[in-house]
């Protein structure tokens, strides 16, 4: 539950564009929106952050306390949050650093701001470092200013990409340092299963609101106001059953990746990676040519009000 401070300084944060009084002024301070791991509902959280190249970096602390607090055991579930900076707001992807890459991420925070410092002396768990990489399509990638559903669907397609290739890489990075340890390479490796497991977590669950909102929302519209395009609809609610399987096998995949063989995952993890690919191609075919002409966001453009509602609705 939030508490009255906090609501205070949520309250000041965003209507100050991010400056608040009292204890934190002065301070680097953003709003954390995590969604709670047990009720599923939104849960803001004021807390202080440093930056670094790789993305915001924000610390478990607890004030030093024996016990991780809610908004790290909500990200852990649903890795999805969304960052306020009082300047900006934007989707991010939390991943907790593991081993040395945490320690060195530590010692960069606690050089910027000593007080974390002291808060991990009060306490003996490891305090959290965790990275809040921005989910925007990089540069060039993605269809720039949105105008259109059939850029929004571009533009979920283009994040949803790039999280494969996030789990891509970091399979072929735990796999190099597991080969190089001397104690074995079917033992587990520090510092990469977070990161592998998150962004997986991010891009299976994603993914998963994606199909429910076509096929709940936008397809029915579709079929509705484009009748003769019924069976492409149906097809592509039949590759949403195949889609879900992949990604259940991709999930079991990934745990077993300790004592997996490189070879052989590596194989699976590309045949997953090109069905689901294939996929979000086969998609954009059927869809932004009928997406185009539907202004996004809702009420906007001169075809909005004839649109049904829930042609509108939220792809992403």
């Amino acid at each position: 539950m939030s508490t009255p401070f906090n609501q205070w300084v949520i309250a000041e944060f965003r209507a100050n564009g991010g400056k608040v009084g009292g204890p934190f002024e002065g301070s680097d301070l953003l709003l954390l929106t995590t969604t709670g791991a047990k009720s599923g509902e939104e849960r803001t959280t004021p807390l202080g952050y440093v930056r670094h190249e790789r993305g915001l970096l924000v610390i478990g602390s607890n004030l030093g306390g024996p016990l991780h607090p809610a908004w790290y055991h909500n990200l852990l579930a649903t890795p999805l949050v969304r960052v306020e900076t009082g300047t900006e707001e934007y989707e991010a992807v939390a991943v907790p650093a593991e081993g040395e890459d945490r320690d060195r991420l530590f010692s960069h925070v606690v050089e910027a701001e000593p007080g974390y410092g002291e808060y991990q002396e009060n306490t003996d768990r490891i305090l959290p470092v965790v990275v809040l990489e921005r989910s925007d399509p990089a540069p060039g990638e993605g269809p720039g200013t949105v105008r259109n559903l059939a850029d929004k669907l571009v533009e979920v397609h283009v994040w949803l990409r790039g999280q494969l290739r996030h789990v891509s890489a970091e399979v072929d990075a735990y796999f190099t340092a597991r080969a190089s340890r001397p104690d074995g390479d079917k033992q587990p490796v520090p510092g990469l299963g977070l990161q592998i497991r998150q962004h997986c977590l991010a891009f299976c669950q994603t993914l998963e609101f994606h199909h429910m909102s076509e096929d709940a929302h936008l397809f029915p519209a579709m079929e509705a106001a484009h009748p003769h395009l019924k069976d492409a609809f149906e097809r592509l609610r039949s590759e949403h059953r195949t889609v879900a399987r992949l990604q259940q096998e991709l999930a079991a995949l990934l745990t077993d990746i300790a004592r997996a063989d490189p070879e052989h995952f590596r194989a699976e993890l590309e045949r997953m990676t090109n069905e689901l690919a294939a996929h979000l191609d086969h998609e954009e075919e059927q869809l932004i040519p009928v997406l185009a002409e539907i202004p996004f966001p809702p009420g906007t453009g001169r075809s909005a009000s004839s649109a049904p509602a829930c042609e509108t609705q939220r792809l992403a």
